[in-house]
C-alpha cells in the first residue's frame, strides 16, 4: 500500500450494548460499500459478520469479526478495516482487544434503550485506549424512540460531549429521514433500492426553525475548538464554510473533546451512508497517531515507531482464531514497517523467530490472500506456532515490546468430563485450543477432586464453549453445577519472623526473614512489595526470591486455596548463612511466612458481585424487587424509561444469579428483560463463608 493511501485508511470498530444493532449496521455497511450483494440479518441467522453457527442460532455476536471494505467520500476512495464487536458482557474481552488496535470507533445506541449498562462498559474501554468515537443513534423507527433523550444521556451518564450533526425528521413509525445540519439539507432514503439511493432535498418548512436552532448549537460547540470559526460565528455565521465545519469537528473528535452524533435506522436502511461519511471525515487515519511507543527488551529504554513502511517492523497480535480450513489464524495490527508472506518475524515474549507462511485480508470468516501488508493495516497471518494474544512481533535487530492487554479474571467455573474415556485426549486438545483463542477462558485441574474445571466470564460464555467443544472438536461433555470463582483477602496487618532450616547431610538450607504482611493500598492489585533491609542482613540477590515466594503463594489462600488479588509485604530484616543460604531457601521461607501470616491476619472470603439492570412492567415491579431481596440483592435505584416500563438497578452476588433469566421470565410472564455485568469482589458474610468452605473442603475453618 502506498504511504499516501494511509490518509484514506480507517481502522474502526462498532461497539454497543447488546441488541443496539451493531451487526445489523455492519451488514448495511457491507451492502452499501458493495462488498455483499444481499443484506444479511441477525434474526434469521444470515448475517455475514455473525459466521459462527452459535451466533446464527442465537442472533448474538460472540467473536469480533474483521472485514475490509471501501467507501467513496469527497471524491476519494477510503479503505475501511471494520471490526464488529459483541455486545454481551460475557464476551467483553473481544471488545477490549479490538479497541486496543483500532484508531476509531462507532458507538451505536438504541434510540429507545438509550445509554444501557454495556454501553457504559464499552465507552470506558474506549476511554482507556484513547479511541476517538462517532455516535450513531439507531432504531429511530421503533416505538418510544427519542434522539434528543439519548444525546442528553450520553452527556449525563457517559460524561461525553456529544454534538449532533444531524437531527431526525419524525420519530417512531413517522421517521422519514434526517436533516444534515452542516449542509442544511433534508436526506430521504428510497425504499425501492433497499436504501442504497437517497436524495438531498429542502428542509420541510415546519422544521426550519428547529434545524436552525440545532445548527447554531452545533456551530457554538464546534467553534470552541477553532479560533477562526469562533470569530466568524460571532461576526457573521453565514460566512462559515462546510469545509471549515468539517475540519473543526475532525480536530475536536481526534482530541476526544467531542463526539459527532448521527441517527438512523439500520434495519429499515436509513442513515448508514452519512454514518460512513462521518467515519471517513472525522475518525483518525493511522498517520494521525504520531508514533506508537514501546520498550526495547534489551535496554529497557522507551522506543517509538512512526506509522511508516520504512521503519522497522512493529506489529501486535490481538486475536487468535482456529479456522477449519487454514488452521490457526492470528489477527495482527501492523503499526510500522512491512509484513511479507514467507518472511520471518521475532516474537519478543517467546524470544523466537516465527515464519509467516501466508497473509490474508479478512472478510468475516473468508480470507483473501495478499503478499504483504504495510504500516497502519490489519490482517490475519497463518503459519505461526507460538503466538498468543497481546504478543509483539518485530524485527529481530530492532526489538520492541508494545504494551500488552489486561484481561479480567474469570468469575464462574464448571467441572467438565468427557462422556467416554476415549474422548479424554480430544477434550484436552479442544480446551487448549479454545483457551489459546480466549484469554478470559481458563482451564485447570482441581487439586482436591481431580476434576477439570473450566472458568469464564458468565453462564453464556461457558455454554458457548461447551457447544463449540461438541461441534468443532466432536466431544460430548458431562458438566457439573456452576461454581463461583471466589477469592481471598486478609483484613489485618501482621508482623512475624519466619526461619527456614533444613539439614540433610552436606550443605543445608537456611533463610530467616522478618516481614510485615497486610492488605494492599486502595486501588492496588497484585503484590505490593518493598524492602527496608539495612546493612546487608539479607543479601540483595536474595530479596527478589522473597518477592517471588510471596507472589507464588498468593495463588493459594489459607482458607480454601482461593487466590488473593492483592497483598502488601514489607521485608523488614532477616539473616543468612554464608554456606547454607541460597535463593530457593528464601523463596520457600517466604511461602511459609505467607501461610503463617495470613492465618493470623483475619482472612476473609470474597465473592464476585454483579451489576444488574432489570426493565420490567409496572405490575411485576414488586415481585422483581422481592426476588432480588431473596437473592441477597442490594437495590440501588428505580427509574421509569421512555416507554413507561420500570428500570430497577441492583448489585447481586453472582452465586445468586444462576438461572436468573428463567426466573425473571416466570415472574413477569416473559415481559421483563435483564442485563448484567461484573462490578467488584466483596466480602462474604461469616455464615455464608462457612457454608462455602464446608462445601469446598469439608472443613469449617474461619479464623
Amino acid at each position: 500500500m502506498a504511504k499516501a493511501d494511509l490518509h484514506q485508511t480507517r481502522n474502526i470498530g462498532i461497539m454497543a450494548h447488546i441488541d443496539a444493532g451493531k451487526t445489523t449496521t455492519s451488514e448495511r455497511i457491507l451492502f452499501y460499500t458493495g462488498l455483499t450483494h444481499k443484506i444479511g440479518e441477525t434474526h434469521d441467522g444470515s448475517a455475514t459478520m455473525d459466521w459462527m453457527e452459535q451466533e446464527q442460532e442465537r442472533g448474538i455476536t460472540i467473536t469480533s469479526a474483521a472485514t475490509t471494505t471501501y467507501w467513496n467520500y469527497a471524491d476519494k476512495k477510503y479503505k475501511i478495516n471494520l471490526i464488529d464487536t459483541p455486545g454481551h458482557v460475557d464476551f467483553t474481552v473481544e471488545v477490549e482487544r479490538s479497541l486496543r488496535v483500532l484508531d476509531g470507533a462507532v458507538a451505536v445506541f438504541c434510540a429507545v434503550g438509550g445509554v444501557e449498562p454495556q454501553s457504559e462498559t464499552v465507552w470506558r474501554q474506549a476511554d482507556k485506549y484513547n479511541v476517538p468515537r462517532v455516535g450513531y443513534v439507531n432504531k429511530m423507527d421503533r416505538s418510544g424512540a427519542d434522539f434528543y433523550s439519548v444525546v442528553s444521556q450520553m452527556r449525563s451518564v457517559l460524561k461525553a460531549n456529544p454534538c449532533p450533526i444531524q437531527i431526525p425528521i419524525g420519530a417512531q413509525e413517522s421517521f422519514r429521514g434526517v436533516v444534515d445540519l452542516i449542509r442544511m439539507k433534508a436526506l430521504y432514503w428510497h425504499d425501492e433500492s433497499m436504501g442504497a439511493d437517497y436524495s438531498a432535498e429542502e428542509i420541510p418548512a415546519e422544521m426550519l426553525d428547529e434545524a436552525q436552532e440545532w445548527r447554531d448549537k452545533m456551530l457554538e460547540q464546534v467553534a470552541e475548538f477553532d479560533d477562526v470559526l469562533m470569530e466568524k460565528f460571532f461576526d457573521d455565521p453565514s460566512t462559515i464554510t462546510e469545509d471549515e465545519i468539517h475540519n473543526a469537528i475532525r480536530k475536536a473528535t481526534l482530541a476526544q473533546a467531542m463526539q459527532p452524533v448521527v441517527c438512523g435506522t439500520s434495519f429499515k436502511n436509513k442513515g448508514v451512508q452519512p454514518l460512513l461519511d462521518a467515519v471517513c471525515a472525522y475518525l483518525p487515519c493511522p498517520l494521525d497517531t504520531e508514533a506508537i511507543t514501546g520498550v526495547n527488551p534489551r535496554t529497557d529504554e522507551e522506543v517509538s515507531r512512526k506509522p511508516d513502511e520504512k521503519e522497522p517492523l512493529t506489529a501486535l497480535a490481538f486475536k487468535i482464531a482456529t479456522d477449519p480450513y487454514v488452521g490457526r489464524l492470528c489477527f495482527v495490527r501492523v503499526y510500522a514497517g512491512m509484513l511479507s508472506a514467507g518472511s520471518y518475524v521475532f516474537n519478543t515474549r517467546s524470544g523466537k523467530k516465527e515464519r509467516i507462511s501466508r497473509i490474508f485480508q479478512m472478510h468475516s470468516n473468508k480470507q483473501n490472500p495478499v503478499d504483504q501488508i504495510g504500516a497502519g493495516d490489519i490482517c490475519a497471518i497463518v503459519g505461526v506456532k507460538d503466538i498468543r494474544t497481546g504478543d509483539t512481533l518485530c524485527d529481530e535487530n530492532n526489538q520492541i515490546v508494545l504494551e500488552s492487554m489486561d484481561f479480567p479474571a474469570p468469575v464462574i467455573g464448571i467441572a467438565v468430563e468427557p462422556k467416554t474415556q476415549k474422548d479424554l485426549d480430544k477434550l484436552d486438545n479442544g480446551l487448549a485450543k479454545l483457551a489459546e483463542e480466549d484469554p478470559t477462558f481458563t482451564v485447570h485441574t482441581d487439586e482436591q477432586s481431580g476434576q477439570t474445571v473450566i472458568s469464564g466470564m458468565g453462564e453464556l460464555h461457558l455454554d458457548i464453549i461447551i457447544d463449540r467443544l461438541r461441534r468443532e472438536f466432536k466431544v460430548e461433555c458431562n458438566q457439573g453445577k456452576p461454581q463461583v470463582s471466589y477469592k481471598e483477602a486478609i483484613t489485618q496487618e501482621v508482623q512475624l519472623r519466619e526461619v527456614y532450616k533444613k539439614q540433610s547431610g552436606g550443605r543445608g538450607k537456611f533463610a530467616d526473614i522478618i516481614v510485615k504482611v497486610g492488605p494492599a493500598d486502595p486501588g492496588v492489585t497484585g503484590l505490593q512489595f518493598t524492602s527496608e533491609v539495612k546493612g546487608g542482613n539479607v543479601p540483595t540477590e536474595f530479596i527478589p526470591s522473597v518477592e517471588k515466594g510471596f507472589k507464588a503463594a498468593m495463588e493459594n489462600g489459607v482458607l480454601a486455596g482461593y487466590p488473593l488479588d492483592s497483598l502488601k509485604v514489607t521485608l523488614l530484616d532477616g539473616s543468612y548463612h554464608a554456606v547454607d543460604s541460597d535463593a530457593l531457601s528464601f523463596e520457600i521461607c517466604a511461602i511459609q511466612a505467607f501461610k503463617h501470616a495470613c492465618e493470623k491476619a483475619k482472612p476473609a472470603l470474597l465473592e464476585p458481585i454483579m451489576k444488574l439492570e432489570v426493565i420490567t412492567p409496572e405490575e411485576s415491579m414488586g415481585d422483581v424487587i422481592g426476588d432480588l431481596n431473596r437473592r441477597r440483592g442490594m437495590v440501588n435505584g428505580m427509574d421509569t424509561n421512555r416507554s413507561g416500563a420500570r428500570v430497577v438497578k441492583a448489585n447481586v452476588p453472582l452465586a445468586e444469579t444462576f438461572g436468573y433469566v428463567t426466573a425473571l421470565r416466570t415472574i413477569s410472564s416473559g415481559r421483563a428483560t435483564s442485563s448484567m455485568e461484573f462490578l467488584e469482589y466483596a466480602a462474604v458474610s461469616a455464615n455464608l463463608a462457612r457454608e462455602v468452605l464446608k462445601e469446598r473442603n469439608g472443613r469449617v475453618e474461619l479464623i
